[in-house]
């Protein structure tokens, strides 16, 4: 892939973000108790890296930045992420059992073989509460029987796996507030910061982005069933992924073949989505002709991006063109969503965006953590003085509903999720088949 296609998400020092949204523009300030005395020196180039976030997250930017040097992020993920590949290939019982005692739930259907996704998720609470409880996110359905002998897995794997959630997402939540904070003192108000905490909740979703060899695996299964309902399914797979080659000539020359999407294009609704750089897993050996012959799910090990980007594609609607998301591992990378957007009265940008497959390294998955910062659902939006940067081309129109379509004056963000989803994917939705 040429470099042209390529941008380096802005990064900035978690240590510059916590100076940014604590201090004023004085050279004296307090927050917290804590007094603050800041050359002249420093001020200016806070000023700057300020300036630079706001660039980034604007009309005119890419719509994200990347965080680097979280307080023990990297720990976390390192330990967090692995975790999805293996939930996703669980038996149904252990995995189900898990998923409970760790108060997570699936909102994806694990039951559906042609998955190329599993996600897992967890409402967080701004102020942690000690108590374990039941999400609403229901519990995991079955997928497929367990022929490899994952079910002797023992619980000491997984043993982390709800705190290491939580206590992850929780400084990502803690993240989001500090970016509202340094956008809310450059655009005027707080209407960001509180339009989260009002919220009082965000959700997290462990996302593992299947290989090919995943795929495999959980359609191998279930055609050990003898099912016609799943033959048919895969026969259904393979004239659904000719039909997606047809829809990409239509599509636009630089993006990547909607067949090779681990997810297809779209914008987040809410207020910032913050979501770690990917980890992505090979298998030790290389896939044997023969299922029964070959590897323990967890003989497995990380693997750089073969391209050094992270298969994050964001679409700049300013140069027409999609370019793919490069940062640091360790970083923590910060997006826009169209809630701020419309909040911000169109000086943050919300980032079209999909998530591309590797061309030619069909068994790597790919593993993030993601928290989603949204309003709460009574909020409601006034458009009257907001008008939304509609650049997008017909193409894209066809699978992304634009903005205007989706969101009328008074509407809450309750009413404003419930059309997006509509049109995205409802019985007449412009993805309801993809």
């Amino acid at each position: 892939m040429e470099e042209g296609r390529i941008v380096e998400a802005y990064e900035v020092q978690y240590s510059d973000l916590i100076l940014l949204s604590s201090s004023s523009s004085s050279s004296s300030s307090s927050s917290g108790g804590v007094s603050l005395s800041l050359s002249a020196e420093e001020l200016s180039r806070l000023d700057s890296i300020s300036m630079s976030i706001m660039e980034a997250l604007g009309p005119s930017g890419s719509g994200l930045i990347a965080v680097a040097g979280v307080p023990n992020a990297s720990i976390l993920r390192r330990n967090l992420l692995p975790l999805a590949r293996r939930l996703a290939l669980l038996n149904r019982q252990d995995r189900n059992r898990i998923l409970k005692e760790h108060s997570l739930g699936s909102d994806v259907p694990l039951k559906n073989l042609d998955r190329i996704v599993s996600s897992f998720a967890m409402q967080l609470k701004y102020k942690q509460d000690q108590k374990t409880t039941q999400n609403d996110n229901g519990s995991a359905e079955q997928d497929y029987q367990d022929v490899h002998g994952l079910s002797k897995i023992k619980d000491e794997e997984f043993k982390n796996l709800g705190n290491n959630f939580k206590d992850l997402g929780f400084h990502m939540m803690e993240l989001g507030l500090h970016v509202a904070r340094i956008c809310d003192k450059a655009i005027g108000g707080e209407e960001l910061v509180q339009s989260l905490l009002e919220s009082c909740s965000a959700k997290g979703r462990l996302i593992h982005y299947h290989s090919k060899l995943d795929s495999l695996i959980i359609k191998e299964t279930g055609k050990r069933k003898g099912s016609s309902k799943q033959k048919g399914n895969l026969k259904r797979d393979e004239e659904d992924s000719k039909t997606n080659e047809h829809t990409a000539a239509e599509f636009t020359k630089s993006c990547c073949d909607p067949s090779n999407l681990w997810q297809q294009w779209h914008y987040d609704y809410g207020i910032f989505t913050v979501l770690t750089a990917p980890l992505f897993i090979m298998p030790c050996y290389a896939q044997s002709s023969k299922m029964e012959d070959h590897l323990c799910k967890y003989c497995e090990q990380d693997f750089p991006s073969p391209t050094g980007h992270t298969y994050l594609q964001i679409f700049d609607p300013n140069k027409n063109k999609v370019v793919m998301v490069r940062a640091s591992p360790d970083s923590l990378i910060v997006q826009v969503g169209e809630s701020a957007d419309i909040l911000s009265k169109g000086k943050l940008r919300s980032a079209l965006h999909s998530v591309c497959r590797p061309a030619k390294v069909e068994n790597l998955s790919r593993e993030t953590f993601v928290v989603f910062l949204q309003p709460a659902w009574s909020k409601t939006f006034s458009v009257s003085d907001y008008y939304p940067m509609d650049k997008l081309s017909e193409e894209i129109h066809r699978i992304v509903p634009p903005l205007a379509s989706r969101l009328k004056d008074g509407m809450t963000f309750a009413e404003f999720s419930r059309e997006t989803t509509k049109q995205y994917y409802g019985g007449s939705g412009l993805q309801s088949k993809r």
